[in-house]
């Protein structure tokens, strides 16, 4: 962990075990599209917050129940933070609260980034045919979850995982 990996931008797609998530470069690189997929045996509630000059993502905050899966779509040059929060409960209008990577009380994190502890996948995606991804799995803000991104090609080379998939809190 904390070493930082990079992709070509179209051509690797990227799975994230944050329980899970990947990315995909779609139309050359103009889109991206990551997939968070709940591998744990308890509801997440994945967060996402941009970096300084990109916008925010479409979501911000939703619940993935075990098993389940989402499409998060990003913009060429997108850069920020997924995380996943546990322990939430929200009411009908999305005020709640989280006992791991809370953000201000929200069900969407709409620009507040999680409390500590949260692991985090940070990534920058490049711009055009040539750019590259930068991404990371990271402890700086305190663990509570494992998180794994495995990127993939589509001609079958990649890039390596990074993360880890042992329970730190064991």
């Amino acid at each position: 962990m904390g070493e930082a990996s990079r992709a070509s931008s179209s051509a690797y797609p990227l799975l994230l075990v944050l329980a899970l998530a990947h990315w995909r470069g779609v139309a050359a690189a103009s889109s991206t599209t990551f997939t968070v997929s709940n591998y744990c045996s308890q509801p997440i509630w994945p967060g996402t917050l941009a970096g300084a000059g990109t916008p925010q993502l479409p979501t911000t905050g939703f619940r993935l129940d075990p098993g389940q899966s989402a499409l998060v779509p990003a913009p060429a040059g997108w850069s920020g933070r997924l995380w996943a929060r546990t322990g939430c409960a929200f009411g009908a209008g999305g005020e709640g609260t989280c006992q791991t990577g809370d953000c201000g009380g929200r069900l969407e994190c709409a620009g507040a980034g999680g409390a500590p502890p949260a692991t985090l996948f940070e990534v920058t995606l490049g711009k055009g045919a040539t750019g590259l991804d930068y991404y990371d799995v990271s402890l700086v803000d305190g663990y509570n979850l494992p998180v794994v991104a495995v990127p993939r090609a589509p001609s079958g080379a990649g890039c390596n995982a990074t993360g880890c998939t042992a329970d730190l809190n064991l």
